[in-house]
């Protein structure tokens, strides 16, 4: 029986999670795979989206609340009630596109600071949704670009260290209180 996440889009004084900032080791660490998808893991998700929309993110994986799981929940529309959120529990990118793209990101663990960053266009996902379903999907554009970003999380790496002008990386970064010595560069 299929079990829908609901979860008003909304901001909450109290988000019920908190997130890890640049410097965290909790940002650093490579998240494990989820064995079963229970009502454990569904309440995780509710938890993530609350703290997600509190935040005005579009993103959010596990590991930024210090939680070392495989599993990242998308909103590209955040003001949109109707379009649902996107869960993706132990997700696997199948194939990545030729033609790249650079757009600018931002992310909630790193307040303030958006640089540009070279990814491909288009990929395709596999992953487990929210009732321990099997899904494909292939995504372009913002989704495409926020299910990357959000999967590089589970693995460790931090959309700063595919930043590839690191005299802007280190200016934004010292302007926001971070430092440039956290940076694990990639590129």
């Amino acid at each position: 029986m299929p079990v829908e996440i609901a979860v008003e889009k909304k901001k909450l004084k109290n988000p019920p999670l908190k997130l890890h900032y640049l410097g965290d080791r909790a940002l650093r660490q490579p998240a494990k795979r989820i064995a079963k998808v229970d009502d454990e893991i569904r309440q995780l998700v509710r938890d993530m989206l609350q703290t997600m929309y509190s935040q005005d993110g579009i993103g959010l994986a596990a590991p930024q609340v210090g939680i070392n799981k495989q599993l990242i929940v998308i909103d590209c529309e955040p003001d949109n009630p109707a379009n649902p959120p996107l869960v993706l529990i132990n997700p696997t990118i199948k194939q990545f596109s030729r033609e790249i793209c650079v757009a600018q990101e931002g992310c909630l663990s790193i307040p303030g600071v958006y640089l540009d960053v070279k990814r491909p266009v288009v990929v395709e996902v596999t992953y487990k949704d929210e009732n321990g379903r099997p899904k494909t999907l292939k995504a372009g554009d913002l989704l495409g670009r926020c299910i990357q970003h959000e999967m590089d999380h589970l693995n460790g790496v931090v959309f700063v260290d595919r930043v590839e002008n690191s005299l802007v990386l280190t200016e934004e970064l010292s302007k926001h209180g971070f430092s440039h010595q956290t940076v694990k560069p990639i590129v």
